[in-house]
């Protein structure tokens, strides 16, 4: 009677298996990490509270995804990025029948040009908008709120990535 043994696998094969499972999921579904965006210029003043979030995250985000430097002074700048409008809302989407809110709509309205730090316009002013529905309920207010929270900072993060996409587009035009 032959008698074959299998050994479990190894705590880091396991590991090694499982990156190795997750990658190909991810990568069945499109998923792709992101690379590093060519912006048209090599270092950006962002002329906006210094202290604000938003500021830090654009910030951050600038200068983990792409080669473009955040100046600190406008003179040392290629270009400027103003931001003209940040604004976020909560807006009553519907009522239930005794008359208290079921549904929300969070927006955050971003408007932003870009110019030269003597004043030439590189980029008109856009609007980037975004909106997310919050359903609610009275007896669960305190989750709600964090998701609201949460809501509106997924909300911040989508308009950073889609102003980094747009700054990226200003060199595609001017190539084209």
């Amino acid at each position: 009677m032959s008698h074959s043994r299998s050994f479990p696998a190894s705590p880091s094969r396991r590991s090694l298996l499982a990156a190795a499972g997750s990658a190909s999921l991810l990568a069945a579904c499109g998923f792709h990490l992101r690379g590093v965006r060519d912006l048209p210029f090599s270092s950006l003043y962002i002329n906006a509270n210094k202290y604000s979030e938003l500021t830090a995250q654009i910030r951050r985000a600038i200068t983990a995804q792409t080669h473009t430097q955040v100046a600190d002074e406008i003179k040392a700048a290629d270009a400027v990025l103003d931001i003209t409008e940040n604004r976020t809302e909560k807006v009553i989407l519907s009522l239930n029948s005794a008359g208290r809110v079921r549904e929300y709509q969070l927006r955050q309205r971003f408007s932003f040009k870009v110019r030269t730090p003597d004043n030439d316009e590189i980029a008109p002013v856009a609007t980037i908008e975004v909106r997310r529905d919050l359903n609610y309920s009275d007896a669960e207010v305190l989750s709600k709120q964090e998701e609201e929270q949460l809501l509106f900072t997924e909300m911040q993060a989508d308009v950073i990535q889609q102003l980094l996409r747009r700054l990226q587009s200003i060199g595609n035009k001017k190539k084209g």
